[in-house]
């Protein structure tokens, strides 16, 4: 297990403000000593199940926070699909950098920073709180932030394939490409080309009724001789050629 970096570090300074350096150095060597078990993140709740060395058996612990509601999450897409770097790295699977400024600038934080936005608890009931199985608790969470971005706006009600889903529409990044062409399209009026009286499919050797076909799928040259174009002038003598065999 890693030290917390820059993202998830002041999420966990705010629990070790509380002067409980004793529980907190404990809970850190437990988790990562791989104290901290089934660790899973919903909107809103943390839920791990912790048991130390020295515990009988294992303790669940739950920390919650405010999921953040519908228009806080539309505002929030609205400003991250804006940025096609935010777009980039998320769907690359990476934390933005800087990403707290979009949080900051709606009034909110991605990562709870005060104790008054957090709610614990853990079966063990020892006091006071929180107890060592808690603190394991932050250390794990944090570090699973820095692996698994997405589990910090799952926390606040975005689970990854809604937030990304969400962005790719937004910034239109997973637009289908536009259906190509069909050929009668391109090709001008079949009738008209083929000769064949016909609106559905070529026939299937053009070239055995017109000889002078030739000229008139190709661009000519832009060339004139006396104001008659090149093509008008060679086309007597494709005509006067023999019809190819079929």
């Amino acid at each position: 297990m890693t030290d917390p970096t820059r993202f998830s570090g002041p999420f966990v300074a705010m629990f070790e403000a509380l002067r409980m350096a004793p529980t907190f150095a404990r809970g850190r060597r437990d988790a990562r000593a791989g104290h901290v078990r089934s660790l899973s993140i919903s909107s809103s709740l943390v839920i791990a199940q912790v048991r130390g060395p020295d515990d009988p058996r294992a303790f669940r612990s739950r920390i919650a926070v405010r999921a953040f509601g519908a228009a806080e999450w539309a505002g929030l897409q609205d400003t991250l699909a804006s940025q096609a770097r935010y777009v980039a790295d998320l769907l690359a699977g990476r934390m933005p950098g800087n990403v707290e400024e979009v949080f900051h600038r709606a009034g909110l934080t991605l990562l709870p920073l005060s104790l008054n936005e957090v709610a614990m608890d853990c079966s063990c009931e020892r006091w006071p709180m929180p107890c060592v199985h808690l603190a394991a608790t932050c250390y794990a969470l944090a570090d699973s932030f820095e692996t698994d971005p997405f589990g910090a706006f799952t926390w606040r009600g975005r689970t990854r394939d809604e937030l990304l889903g969400h962005l790719t529409q937004l910034s239109g990044t997973a637009e289908a490409p536009p259906a190509p062409k069909a050929a009668t399209q391109t090709l001008g009026d079949p009738a008209n080309f083929w000769s064949s009286g016909t609106t559905t499919a070529p026939a299937p050797h053009p070239a055995t009724s017109r000889p002078d076909l030739l000229l008139d799928q190709l661009d000519a040259p832009p060339l004139r001789y006396d104001g008659t174009p090149l093509a008008e002038l060679l086309r007597p003598a494709y005509l006067a050629l023999p019809p190819a065999a079929p």
